[in-house]
């Protein structure tokens, strides 16, 4: 099976990364969607970032109607800090018979070449990449972005943060539209993001 690895540390989850996932499942050769939840970086400051599982469960609310997209908290699992390769490697090792893939933004492909092994990553997994709002090209990512490997959807732009999303939760305004229902009610339901 081709599963497409969606990494993030939806805090919260939105639609707009169902969106995006839901688009990739539908509209690539991908056949399953995995959200990746990432864990907290124990060397990161904690901020305004929930629980791992509290997370984890709000993903899991937010795409239960969804039947090609599972949440994934096999991050959990790992060693801290942790890399994608490393992930990948996992992952190939417990479920041999998938091929897994990376799904992100535009922006994000831009600081590829940072990554740890991102040679290898390349060589061995595709790359789905959604368009985002952002500055020109610089030549480094030029040539990802042409690797064939990496493929370029044509997804639809969806400028929503989780950021916003939580700074308005605390300056009480209705953000309701931009998450699921469950989600919604789940972080009203906690008064998550309210301090």
């Amino acid at each position: 099976m081709k599963i497409g690895l969606y990494f993030g540390t939806f805090n919260p989850i939105h639609v707009g990364h169902l969106i995006i996932a839901n688009h990739m499942a539908e509209h690539s050769v991908l056949e399953q969607i995995w959200m990746v939840v990432t864990p907290h970086n124990p060397h990161k400051e904690k901020n305004t970032l929930l629980d791992d599982r509290q997370r984890f469960h709000m993903v899991s609310l937010a795409t239960e109607d969804y039947p090609k997209i599972k949440p994934s908290d096999i991050e959990f699992k790992l060693p801290q800090p942790n890399y994608t390769v490393n992930t990948l490697a996992h992952l190939k090792d417990k479920f041999p018979h998938h091929e897994f893939s990376l799904i992100m933004g535009e922006d994000n492909l831009k600081s590829l070449h940072k990554w740890k092994n991102y040679e290898y990553i390349l060589e061995n997994h595709d790359i789905y990449v959604y368009p985002r709002i952002s500055e020109s090209t610089d030549t480094e990512t030029s040539s990802i972005l042409n690797h064939l490997r990496v493929h370029k959807i044509n997804a639809p732009i969806v400028e929503i943060s989780s950021t916003f999303i939580r700074e308005n939760i605390k300056n009480k305004k209705n953000i309701q539209p931009l998450l699921s229902e469950k989600v919604w009610k789940e972080i009203d339901h906690n008064n998550y993001y309210r301090k």
